[in-house]
């Protein structure tokens, strides 16, 4: 009893210790962003809409509301509640998608299969449905529109997260580098910021292809100097200049400072928000930490450290109102050590800055998964560290124009302006979904989400007006982006579901492909055809313009279709599913590949070996089971027969030499059986037994034999990848909007982006390409 107890303990400690450690590498990942803060919010708030005066009503009704804005949005929406609707650990804006997709049809992405939600990440067991969600669920799923309402409330999320990432590291190494403006003169300190904040910028983008793995060891500790640092800095400013600056934060504050200032106190609102940038990202990141190693850091740390920051500045100013510089957070660090805190400030506006360019780069690659987004190449910066990727053609434009916004503004009022709107505006897209998930996922009533809704809505409508007054001031900016970068992504998806409907209505039957043969004049040559495809049955029609043009195809022939799940991750065992295309002499199979929205696709060398063992492992499952159902079937020509093409199996991670399974005990590890409708397996016996240097008795073990022979030897001789080369045409007496996005937006795009072979990194000298028009 003694030694279990003692087992306990140690476990328990064990895993306190994980929890705290994934506390403090949080630091350097999440909270880089909203701890550098305190830099900009009280400059920002104080540029031009509202003055410091010697009543202080002024100085205490702004630190009143950045108390409880940090009280209310970051520690209770998100620590308490947004961080509880995680998919399989994942969260953001897409994770909150796909949640709703799941437990409503409301998806608009194309080839779903029943099979799909047999995955052990597709849904997770919950409370049954109440009557009112399930009315919630009917009301969603019975209009269209709504459908596409959600895709473009979950874009312009996305948007507004790019926005960020543009808008961040510009205010955060601008406000940072501020710091010199205490010493040296005016004239010098506005031909020194400037070049300063693009040096370091370009520095910055320009290191991204290394990865942050190589860096991002120092990033926890240069944050929790930082937080250690303004917390310092706060209590020192409290004790020195006013211990009774608490009391400011009453909300009586910020009712007598809105009487006060009146509308120059609601457009003041715009800076104050600023408090809360990066609070997006203790929920976007959660993935890669856990819930409670965030609560902890944000609760007893971050949290706090950020109050004494703001309270700190908050006393120093109340107590010099004459001060010959301008309202900013260096006017409050003591002289002695404002050198070392401009330094540690540099370096945490960096480490802030890559957090939000590497969330940008992961938002960008979930959207390019789920096809709302143009195809770009993206590198995997590190082999053992998942997610940490690298796109060079957005790191390059996100440099560019965040240099032109900072030679452009030049001050952090209208960078100020800009980036609070982007924040405010993906909060509001996260409220609403939320409020689904709360409906939909949680089973809560609605009443529960309505009032989450109308609670955090109304107090983020509010910021985000005084932010949306400003247009002209800066807030202009992530608004043109984010239209801009709406258009691109609902013209792709658009198109790539209008490509799908066309491969879906010219795919060619089965019996087409049956009949093609040396009769025709149609020719089998050695190797692995591999046809990529978006089609999950069927023949594809860039299959037989390939075949009419060039009549000749592969000995072995693979029909692949990599398709989006509506998950983050699809388990390795079960991402391939695999089924025959006609009878077993044919050598046709078809492979359909599952990906989630953070998977990591493999490399084309990789993806073909793996491809090839999942064959094997499909055809040692299928003659077995075969052999255990019909054991009547003497000849290939009956055997056609049980080659349905709609029987798929899930090929997992095994081990194909001399073992035997109970399929009643098959794990997701294993080779399992799957319909498209579901099925009742019975339990059986499964002898996998292969043996080059035995012979079969039986006829069936020769002839399984020979398909595995034919399958390496088809191997050996190479691999082809035949994809389509598509233009897209809308069809005739079609609206003028919609030849204006396919004729002419797609097809730009389509051209001027990577193509296909780019994306599966396909080597040239293995490429066909088959050139397809699709008129939609």
């Amino acid at each position: 009893m003694d030694l279990d107890c003692g087992k306990l303990l140690s476990s328990s400690k064990d895993s306190w210790k994980t929890t705290l450690l994934l506390a403090y590498q949080s630091l350097g990942v999440v909270y880089g962003d909203l701890g550098i803060s305190p830099l900009y919010v009280y400059k920002s708030t104080f540029a031009e809409d509202i003055h410091h005066s010697e009543t202080n009503e002024e100085i205490f009704g702004v630190l009143s509301f950045v108390f409880w804005t940090l009280t209310l949005v970051p520690l209770f929406k998100y620590v308490f509640i947004v961080l509880r609707a995680d998919d399989n650990g994942e969260g953001g804006t897409f994770a909150l998608y796909s949640l709703i997709c799941r437990h409503a049809k409301v998806s608009l992405l194309p080839n779903h299969q029943v099979s799909d939600e047999a995955l052990s990440t597709y849904k997770w067991e919950n409370p049954p449905e109440k009557k009112n969600s399930s009315n919630v669920k009917k009301l969603l799923e019975k209009h269209k529109f709504l459908h596409t309402a959600l895709l473009i409330l979950v874009l312009l999320g996305t948007c507004m997260v790019i926005g960020d990432g543009l808008l961040t590291p510009v205010i955060s190494v601008f406000s940072a580098v501020s710091g010199l403006e205490l010493s040296m003169s005016k004239d010098h300190h506005q031909y020194a910021v400037i070049p300063i904040t693009c040096f370091i910028l370009v520095c910055l983008f320009a290191l991204q292809h290394y990865g942050t793995h190589r860096v991002g060891f120092f990033f926890a500790p240069v944050v929790l100097t930082w937080l250690l640092c303004i917390s310092g800095l706060g209590l020192y400013n409290i004790i020195h200049w006013n211990p009774r600056v608490y009391e400011a934060l009453s909300p009586y504050y910020m009712v007598k400072f809105l009487k006060k200032t009146r509308k120059s106190g609601w457009m003041s609102l715009g800076g104050i928000l600023l408090c809360i940038t990066g609070s997006e990202a203790m929920f976007a990141d959660i993935g890669h930490f856990s819930y409670t190693a965030i609560q902890i850091a944000f609760t007893f740390l971050v949290y706090p450290a950020l109050i004494l920051a703001y309270m700190g500045q908050a006393a120093y100013l109340s107590k010099h109102h004459n001060s010959t510089h301008k309202i900013g957070f260096y006017v409050s660090v003591p002289e002695c050590v404002r050198w070392p805190v401009l330094a540690i400030a540099i370096l945490a506006s960096v480490v802030g800055s890559q957090a939000i360019i590497s969330g940008t780069f992961s938002i960008i690659n979930q959207s390019q998964s789920l096809g709302c987004f143009p195809r770009v190449k993206v590198i995997h910066t590190s082999d053992k560290i998942h997610g940490q990727i690298y796109i060079p053609e957005i790191n390059w434009v996100l440099m560019i124009l965040c240099i032109a916004v900072t030679i452009g503004f030049r001050d952090v009022k209208h960078m100020g302006n800009a980036s609070g709107l982007a924040v405010m505006a993906v909060m509001l897209v996260t409220t609403c979904l939320t409020s689904l998930v709360i409906v939909l996922y949680w089973h809560k009533p609605p009443i529960v989400a309505l009032a989450f809704l109308l609670f955090f809505g109304s107090i983020e409508l509010l910021y985000f007006s005084a932010s949306v007054i400003k247009f002209r001031e800066g807030a202009w900016l992530p608004i043109l982006l984010s239209l801009f970068l709406m258009t691109i992504m609902f013209v792709w998806h658009y198109a790539t579901i209008k490509k799908y409907e066309y491969d879906l209505h010219n795919k060619v039957s089965l019996d087409w492909l049956l009949a093609l043969g040396p009769s025709l004049g149609i020719a089998r040559v050695p190797g692995i055809g591999i046809v990529f495809t978006n089609l999950t049955s069927g023949i594809p029609a860039n299959f037989s313009r390939f075949v009419t043009n060039l009549p000749a195809f592969h000995r072995v022939l693979v029909f692949v279709c990599l398709k989006s799940v509506p998950v983050p991750y699809v388990p390795p065992a079960e991402r391939y599913l695999v089924g025959r295309v006609g009878p077993t002499s044919h050598r046709s199979y078809r492979c359909i590949v599952r990906y989630g929205y953070r998977d990591v696709h493999q490399d084309v060398d990789s993806f073909e070996t793996q491809l090839v063992e999942k064959l094997a492992d499909f055809i040692h499952y299928d003659w077995c089971d075969n052999e255990k159902k019909n054991d009547d079937y003497d000849d290939d020509d009956n055997r056609s027969g049980s080659s349905n093409e709609c029987r798929l199996a899930v090929i997992g991670m095994v081990s194909v030499s001399n073992f035997e399974i109970e399929e009643s005990d098959l794990q997701p590890a294993s080779v399992s059986s799957v319909e498209m409708e579901p099925v009742n397996v019975g339990q059986r016996r499964v002898r996998f037994y292969v043996d080059d240097n035995e012979s079969e008795s039986s006829t069936m073990g020769v002839q399984l034999q020979e398909e595995l022979r034919e399958l390496y030897a088809a191997q050996e001789a190479g691999t082809a990848f035949i994809l389509g080369h598509t233009h897209v045409k809308a069809k005739q007496g079609s609206s003028f909007m919609k030849r204006l996005a396919l004729n002419y937006g797609y097809n730009f795009l389509s051209r001027n982006c990577r193509g296909p072979d780019v994306a599966l990194k396909v080597p040239p000298a293995s490429l066909l390409e088959v050139g397809m028009v699709y008129v939609v």
